[in-house]
């Protein structure tokens, strides 16, 4: 398709604007349409004129058009705890890519950083309006939505808790959008010990066994002893009564697992039990650390 810019003439405020409307809409629909180009060519013919094109010619230049996610504007009502807000229509938020430590309620006692968060979060968002920006998947088993969230002035709320050491990345596949953004993020802070990564209970401790069902997130130094798989799961073997487990629809995100066999390992995660075996389930490679 083209469209075609005339030779210049007299200025005509006018005729400036139509143009302008119709290459906006053209650019609109090129870049919104399924199955469109993402690129935009731009030449000049023979006659001086400008020809717009999806089409590339040896003397056109390239218009990059970014894909933006469509971002939807709320008020936030409440703050639930450090990754969980209420909208002003009663809807509850889950924050995409992090975790923050947990605030106490009647099921469990609270988790060192979990009350900073919290107060840092009320600070940024409480009654004020914020854009979401959903991922593959709109909510979560709870009918929570799931979305980053961004202020007017485009700070992402979800990366400045992980700048900040007050949550730590936990990525779940199918929704990595700003996966690397976070991770790199998260260096930084455990490089500078922010936050939870100056807190005694959060540092790695050494494992081989476990008898009872330890509380929250963990980091653990393990070594990989084995590995086993069936139909659904792949697992790294780690001690006599434990293992992390890898869902097999999630192994095209892992190096391949040999990579992993005896060597000095960092894993992180929650710890789930069954009678008398202990399992780390791992969702994305960002959980394991080779030393």
């Amino acid at each position: 398709m083209h469209f075609t810019r005339a030779p210049r003439i007299p200025p005509n405020p006018s005729l400036s604007f139509l143009k302008f409307c119709l290459f906006t809409i053209f650019l609109i629909v090129v870049h919104t349409q399924p199955g469109l180009a993402d690129t935009i060519y731009r030449s000049t013919d023979p006659h001086g004129r400008t020809l717009y094109s999806d089409i590339p010619t040896p003397t056109a230049k390239p218009l990059q058009l970014a894909a933006q996610p469509a971002r939807s504007k709320y008020r936030v009502a409440r703050v639930i705890d450090g990754d969980t807000v209420v909208l002003e229509n009663n809807k509850r938020v889950r924050l995409l890519g992090v975790n923050a430590p947990e605030i106490e309620n009647r099921f469990r006692p609270a988790e060192p950083g979990g009350i900073e968060a919290k107060k840092w979060l009320q600070g940024k968002l409480q009654g004020r309006s914020v854009y979401l920006e959903h991922d593959r998947q709109t909510q979560d088993h709870y009918k929570r939505m799931l979305a980053h969230l961004y202020l007017a002035d485009g700070e992402h709320i979800n990366l400045s808790l992980v700048e900040k050491g007050l949550a730590v990345v936990t990525l779940i596949s199918p929704n990595l959008l700003h996966a690397n953004t976070l991770i790199k993020a998260q260096q930084r802070a455990e490089a500078k010990k922010l936050g939870v990564w100056s807190m005694k209970q959060y540092q790695p401790r050494q494992l081989v066994k476990l008898t009872e069902k330890p509380f929250g997130w963990q980091r653990y130094r393990v070594k990989v002893t084995a590995l086993k798989r069936n139909r659904r799961f792949s697992r790294l073997i780690i001690g006599k009564n434990i293992d992390l487990t890898i869902a097999n629809q999630d192994l095209a995100l892992f190096p391949r697992l040999e990579t992993y066999l005896n060597k000095p390992l960092e894993v992180r995660g929650w710890v789930s039990r069954k009678k008398n075996h202990f399992s780390i389930r791992i969702q994305h490679p960002s959980a394991l650390i080779l030393y």
